[in-house]
């Protein structure tokens, strides 16, 4: 089963919830699941001002 990362909108609080549970709640609203990553972070994207912002890059083991 492996997990999701959620963020609040209102707080930033970051929290990990394994797939097919609900989608947890904070500042009385729904969460947000953490962006997937469209670049990664590497000197020549700088030049471009790419914002390096938290995201979800798929990298994270699979639990057995």
């Amino acid at each position: 089963m492996s997990e999701a990362t959620y963020i609040c909108s209102v707080c930033a609080k970051k929290i990990k919830v394994g797939k097919g549970k609900p989608v947890p709640l904070c500042c009385r609203k729904e969460m947000e699941p953490l962006p997937f990553c469209t670049t990664a972070p590497n000197p020549e994207m700088a030049r471009n001002y790419e914002a390096d912002e938290p995201c979800d890059d798929g990298t994270l083991a699979k639990k057995k």
